[in-house]
């Protein structure tokens, strides 16, 4: 099967379970920008330094693949989505991101203001990956401002990760001197 299927060039696309919405649709939007969010925290492991922040990233992305699988459901079809197993965003994920961000302030790394990206290319990229983060968060609002069904917690994981990424750039800016 060729990755050019022809379906989208009418403007549509599909949802998981094959239903079909304009492209501009606020819940392409949304996964659309966590989709980017994933590619930039891809180039966050490509380019650090140490295994922390690397196994703690890929651990999030597999968390964003699940949560975009969840932006991509209708909410008609999200009782379908659950049963066939597939993974929702719930406060126990989030809590693993609350644990991360306790961590890295226990290491003496905290909020003091506004930062300057590009102090290392692996804190620049954070900072990437942060703002983005901040855009899929908006993405997000916005779909629930469009009175489209959406699990709250897809909001506060957003927030929550790029809080995180935030405490990682400073926190490899710190290490690097």
């Amino acid at each position: 099967m060729s990755i050019v299927t022809k379906t989208g060039d009418d403007g549509t696309t599909a949802l998981m379970y094959g239903r079909r919405v304009a492209k501009s649709h606020p819940r392409v939007e949304a996964y659309g920008t966590v989709d980017e969010l994933n590619a930039a925290l891809g180039l966050v492991r490509a380019t650090a330094n140490e295994n922390f922040i690397g196994e703690n990233l890929l651990a999030i992305q597999k968390d964003l693949v699940g949560l975009m699988g969840e932006l991509a459901v209708l909410p008609d079809d999200l009782p379908r989505y659950v049963k066939d197993g597939y993974p929702v965003v719930t406060p126990q994920v989030t809590a693993r991101l609350d644990a991360l961000v306790r961590e890295i302030e226990g290491q003496g790394v905290s909020f003091k203001g506004w930062a300057m990206p590009g102090a290392t290319m692996n804190s620049a990229a954070l900072d990437v990956a942060r703002t983005v983060c901040r855009r899929a968060e908006r993405c997000a609002c916005a779909l629930k401002e469009a009175d489209e069904p959406l699990n709250s917690e897809i909001i506060i994981y957003l927030n929550r990760l790029s809080d995180l990424l935030w405490l990682f750039a400073r926190g490899t800016e710190s290490q690097s001197g």
